[in-house]
């Protein structure tokens, strides 16, 4: 029961994860949503569960690459390990920008607050120009050794549409949502994958 549980959950988040990062793009598209205020905290919601579901999603991407040399397994933990590290510079910015939402009570302040919390050292490159990085880049190696592997856990084109929403969003934040629809592309064979891995155990009870 507990590893069909699991299955399923991952299956849920690999759809999930990209979902919520899409509504998040969606909802910063509306008026007034990037100053303090219900649609600022509303859109950072969602953005911070989507990269929470990210955990597993990450977990079941490190599963399937499954080396079983000492060298693979070094080199899928350094990947698993740049894509945690940047999950969690995503989250807190995330965390950060709720905070900042919070406590201003309009644009300036935020402006003034985000200033005063950028200019302590480590913090700009550790949560908003370095640090989010890794996160992208972990997602794409685990996929890109996925896909190349002989197995073929994943479709050749995963690692392509996780490239390409990853350039359309860092070329400009009002693409996050078509971004995230090619992310949600790209998981979809995992989720797929993960519900039948789930079946047989149900079956089997």
């Amino acid at each position: 029961m507990t590893a069909t549980t699991n299955a399923r959950a991952t299956g849920v988040a690999s759809i999930a994860a990209p979902a919520l990062l899409g509504l998040y793009g969606g909802i910063r598209l509306l008026a007034g949503s990037r100053a303090p205020g219900p649609g600022w905290t509303a859109g950072h919601t969602a953005l911070l569960a989507g990269l929470l579901l990210f955990v597993p999603v990450f977990a079941e991407l490190r599963r399937l690459v499954a080396p079983r040399r000492p060298a693979g397994r070094a080199a899928a933990n350094l990947m698993s390990g740049l894509a945690y590290a940047g999950l969690l510079a995503s989250a807190g910015q995330s965390v950060i920008d709720l905070y900042v939402g919070a406590r201003a009570a309009d644009r300036a302040e935020q402006n003034r607050l985000f200033d005063q919390i950028q200019g302590h050292p480590g913090v700009l490159p550790a949560f908003y120009t370095v640090g989010p990085v890794l996160f992208h880049l972990g997602l794409l190696a685990l996929l890109v050794t996925l896909a190349a592997g002989r197995a073929r856990r994943v479709p050749v084109w995963s690692p392509v549409l996780v490239l390409a929403g990853t350039v359309l969003m860092a070329a400009d934040l009002d693409l996050i949502t078509i971004g995230a629809a090619l992310w949600l592309a790209a998981l979809a064979p995992l989720a797929r994958r993960t519900g039948r891995a789930g079946r047989p155990a149900a079956a089997a009870l």
